[in-house]
């Protein structure tokens, strides 16, 4: 079997209707956890996007006629392509994001599961037969929007890449992807290269990595149609914003702030592991990591104790070089904003049992108790690994507590699962899940968050995704040319 990711035409290209240079040059891939070059990308100009649009469009109409049948078994390949291709590829997540290895084969699997789910999607049923007056037929379709951009991050950047890639190709779109340039090579090149083995039609897959102005191009473009963005709050109000004057549909999964509440009667010792995955995994760099705990009081002192003797002993460090439990954060800027918050809860009044330490980019597991409203750890989205606890005395001030956020991407909760439910009822959310932590995603699941946390659209599963990708058209027909008064 060839390798799919050996220096080769993508090194120091992007992804242009075949491998070509960037108008905006190059960039090093940095190891986060060494700080070693492991590779180059090319980075795209705006020019460079103009002209992806333009190819795309023209593609798009030639595939949106394909055989249904024909579109599916490309994804089908391109599902196998990811197990087939699975140690290279998990190489580089773990070396490019920082991934420890069971993260970055839950990437690779859930590539593989995307591909699959959306191979359904060509012959799945997309219309309805609509009442009508007599001697007329009527009908609304859905159909292809065209050229879809897809703009993703850099924590788990193939699924965020994936799982709108897919489906948008497999109901006849062409698709460009921005990666983040920090993982463009495990968020780009290797969905390029996926393809490219899989046998997609020249023209319809481009990958243009680069910075907010690259973002901006692959928004603004003329024959862009829709927004599919994953990210931060505050860059997904500037895509919404931009997306609104230049009337583009814009789908917006966004950050989250996400609490666990652990009910009395509680298995504490489950609960601890749970929340620990929770805010831990993947160094706390995810969307839907725990980053509120709310203990009942009567469990709140043992669940701490329990929680800052497991954070102080996971080992930390590089993933590429032995098992351990964290790796290191995407990058200075990053640390430095996780380092600020804990820094500036402690100082007001937060306690600090464990971690708020850190060596190069390798940030130890942080417990910190006593948290309040206006914490900085409280309020913010720290993307980092921080886990800030604090206790309530009923469940009625626990769902005032996790309700009063702005965000509400997902929910967990522990204990008695009648409570729970009435729990999951009274806080918005586009998530919830009951007695298990707050990390969860499965490619046939609808998936998407309210408030700061999105606009409500979902990805995942055939109606879903059908009503993120495609249009609805109505259609009529009648025997003869219908009679009119005029």
């Amino acid at each position: 079997m060839t390798s799919l990711l050996t220096d080769g035409d993508w090194s120091g290209k992007i992804h242009l209707d075949g491998w070509r240079d960037g108008g905006g040059g190059r960039a090093d891939v940095l190891e986060p956890a060494t700080g070693r070059t492991i590779g180059t990308v090319g980075v795209a100009s705006a020019d460079d996007v103009r002209l992806a649009a333009e190819k795309a469009a023209a593609a798009q109409r030639g595939w949106a006629e394909t055989n249904p049948e024909d579109r599916a078994a490309i994804l089908r390949r391109a599902g196998d392509l990811w197990h087939q291709h699975e140690a290279e590829i998990a190489d580089w997540i773990v070396r490019e994001s920082g991934s420890v290895g069971l993260k970055a084969g839950l990437e690779i699997h859930t590539a593989a599961q995307e591909c699959y789910e959306a191979a359904g999607l060509p012959t799945h049923p997309t219309g309805q037969v609509l009442a009508s007056v007599p001697g007329r037929w009527s009908f609304a379709r859905r159909q292809p929007v065209g050229v879809v951009s897809v703009i993703a991050p850099f924590n788990f950047p193939l699924i965020l890449s994936i799982r709108s890639v897919a489906p948008a190709l497999a109901l006849g779109n062409a698709v460009l992807l921005k990666p983040d340039l920090r993982t463009a090579v495990c968020g780009g090149v290797a969905l390029a290269r996926i393809f490219e083995e899989a046998g997609l039609p020249s023209g319809l897959f481009h990958v243009l990595p680069g910075g907010a102005d690259i973002g901006e191009a692959v928004v603004t473009a003329p024959p862009v149609r829709l927004v599919s963005f994953t990210g931060s709050t505050a860059a997904g109000k500037r895509v919404g914003a931009l997306g609104a004057e230049h009337l583009k549909r814009t789908h917006l999964e966004l950050g989250g702030n996400n609490a666990l509440i652990v009910l009395p009667g509680a298995d504490v010792e489950r609960a601890v592991s749970a929340a620990a995955f929770g805010s831990f995994l993947h160094q706390g760099q995810i969307c839907m990591t725990t980053g509120r705990h709310l203990v009942h009081s009567s469990l709140y002192e043992e669940y701490l104790a329990r929680l800052a003797e497991k954070a102080s002993a996971l080992p930390v460090g590089d993933p590429a070089s032995g098992t351990v439990a964290l790796g290191p954060l995407i990058d200075e800027n990053q640390r430095d904003r996780v380092h600020d918050v804990v820094q500036r809860t402690v100082s007001a009044g937060g306690e600090l049992l464990t971690g708020g330490v850190y060596e190069d980019l390798f940030y130890r597991p942080t417990v910190l108790a006593d948290v309040q409203d206006t914490h900085a750890a409280w309020t913010e989205e720290i993307f980092g690994p921080v886990a800030p606890v604090r206790a309530f005395s009923d469940v009625d001030e626990a769902i005032a507590i996790a309700a009063a956020s702005e965000y509400g991407l997902s929910l967990g909760i522990l204990g008695d699962a009648g409570e729970a439910m009435r729990v999951a009822d009274a806080v918005p959310s586009g998530i919830v899940h009951i007695n298990e932590q707050t990390v969860a995603d499965e490619a046939h699941v609808p998936f998407g968050g309210v408030g700061a946390s999105g606009t409500g659209a979902r990805f995942g599963g055939a109606s879903a995704n059908i009503e993120a990708f495609t249009e609805t058209q109505w259609l009529t027909a009648r025997a003869d040319i219908a009679p009119y008064p005029f």
